[in-house]
């Protein structure tokens, strides 16, 4: 990539991080480039569409908890890595409000450009699960997809005004009905709260 281009990239993901962290996933595109100082055929050569621009922006928060995850499949308890990779997950899918539907929709979608990040995500979290349940302390009537199901669902009380106030203990319930013999272990836990 030419210097001049990476310049632009580099400033578009900046701007649409502000952005899109202000007015949600479905932020105008238009105002990014704006924003940016470039024009919006700029925008389209570096992400084609807008499930490329939010892969950008999540592909680091993503990265990152996968690393976290393997670490802690090695190192931490089966409890606390499955529930620090639900935090994390949550955390990552609240930062852009309206971005648990299209993480979820992107997970069944191999041509969305979110699929790959998702799958990931995904995955990670599956391994940790199923680690859990042969150690016996989550559930076995639950698979990784109800456990992505349910980090977009507390992502999206989050994102409700009426319902924030409520999210904490309701982050927290969901966590003891996935691990429902560390309940209060759940709650003294730090929890997600308005994540970022």
């Amino acid at each position: 990539m030419r210097a001049d281009a990476r310049k632009n990239y580099d400033r578009l993901l900046v701007v649409a991080r502000e952005v899109v962290t202000e007015h949600g996933a479905d932020a105008s595109l238009r105002d990014v480039a704006r924003k940016a100082d470039v024009g919006l055929g700029t925008l389209y050569r570096h992400f084609p569409t807008r499930e490329a621009l939010i892969e950008a922006l999540l592909r680091t928060d993503v990265d990152e908890l996968r690393a976290q995850a393997a670490d802690l499949e090695l190192s931490g308890t089966p409890e606390d890595a499955l529930l620090t990779w639900f935090r994390g997950s949550v955390a990552i899918t609240h930062e852009y409000r309206g971005l648990s539907g299209l993480l979820v929709a992107a997970l069944e979608d191999p041509e969305s450009a979110l699929n790959v990040s998702c799958v990931a995500l995904h995955d990670a979290g599956t391994r940790l699960l199923h680690r859990a349940q042969d150690a016996g302390v989550a559930r076995a009537d639950i698979d990784g997809t109800d456990l992505f199901a349910l980090v977009a669902a507390a992502a999206w009380v989050y994102d409700q005004p009426s319902l924030a106030p409520r999210a904490d203990h309701l982050f927290s319930v969901m966590s003891s009905a996935v691990l429902p013999n560390e309940a209060s272990h759940v709650v003294t836990q730090e929890r997600p709260g308005p994540p970022r």
